[in-house]
């Protein structure tokens, strides 16, 4: 191997150094991706999820989002029969 060859050897032989997660940042992925998780890393999710939300708290927001999911539901019922119409665009000026 000629002296200019062992010279740029080490440049060629890196390892392409890929993207680096920071945690700071948002990603986004397409629907099709698939993540694995470890047993251990499911019974983890599991069991913190259950913790959360089996308290008093936890289950006070849950019924309180499904009455809101009923009076939507009711609502959307209304405007669909022709009870319920769709209020006129009042401009800001006018208030």
């Amino acid at each position: 191997m000629s002296e200019e060859i062992k010279e740029f050897a080490p440049i060629v032989d890196m390892p392409k150094a890929g993207p680096k997660f920071d945690p700071t940042k948002k990603y986004i992925w397409s629907s099709d991706v698939n993540f694995t998780l470890s047993g251990s890393d499911f019974g983890l999710l599991l069991n913190a999820l259950r913790a959360i939300t089996s308290t008093k708290e936890a289950q006070t927001i849950l019924l309180a989002r499904d009455a809101g999911d009923a009076l939507e539901n009711t609502l959307a019922n209304a405007v669909e029969t022709g009870v319920v119409v769709e209020a006129p665009e009042v401009p800001k000026n006018s208030l």
